[in-house]
This record gives structure tokens, C-alpha cells and sequence, in this order.
């Protein structure tokens, strides 16, 4: 029996975005990542190397001008179909108030929204 398509349900939007970024692992490994959409609480990254699912890590996003590093923990992971690159899904931990006020600018940058002061 086929399995039907069903659709995902998300608390939050997520939005294609395209960024570099490094992650470090606990024992102090460092992976060169590529992320392809972000929300407000995680991000999806490839990489060519797995990190398991519950990995812990430190995540530096780098998009032009601006870098945001904040913890996260893999939740998901797919892998590439025999192409070597490997997608993850990662949980952002805690964050402070400059990686809210960079996630939140590329959220509006890339939902549309204005992104200057308000009055």
C-alpha cells in the first residue's frame, strides 16, 4: 500500500535561507554547514559529514555582514541519497537578546516585512 502525502504542521514559518556556517561539536570538531531554511526556533543545515540525532552543538551563522552563534541540538537528520551531503534538522537552545534581534532581522528580511525602526 502507497503512502498518502499529508500535510506538515509547524508552530513556526520556516523560510529558505541560504548561509554558511560552522558548527562545533562538544569535543571541540568543527564542520563547515550550509543552511537552507530558518525559523525562529531552528534551522535546517547539510553537511558532509552525519551528526546524530540529540547531538548537542554551537552553531555560527555567517549571512554577509552579519554573524549569529547560539546553541543548538540536532533533532532530525536525512540522509543525502548517495550524494555525500547529509540535511539535519537543528533545535535552537537558549538565546540571548543579539541572537534574537539576528534571527528575527532575517525572518523579516525574508517574510517581506520592513526591517527599520518602527514609530
Amino acid at each position: 500500500m502507497a503512502e498518502g502525502s499529508y500535510p506538515i504542521k509547524r508552530a513556526n514559518p520556516r523560510f529558505s535561507f541560504f548561509a554558511d556556517g560552522e558548527v562545533t561539536l562538544g569535543d571541540g570538531t568543527s564542520v563547515l554547514t550550509q543552511l537552507s531554511e530558518l525559523s525562529s526556533r531552528g534551522c535546517y543545515i547539510g553537511t558532509l559529514e552525519p551528526i546524530p540525532t540529540g547531538t548537542e552543538l554551537r552553531l555560527c551563522i555567517r549571512d554577509g555582514m552579519t554573524t549569529c552563534e547560539l546553541n543548538g541540538k540536532v533533532i532530525y537528520m536525512h540522509s543525502g541519497g548517495g550524494l555525500g551531503i547529509f540535511g539535519m534538522g537543528v533545535l535552537f537552545g537558549e538565546m540571548g537578546v543579539e541572537q534574537h534581534s539576528a534571527i528575527d532581522a532575517w525572518l523579516r528580511k525574508l517574510s517581506g516585512e520592513r526591517v527599520g525602526p518602527r514609530f
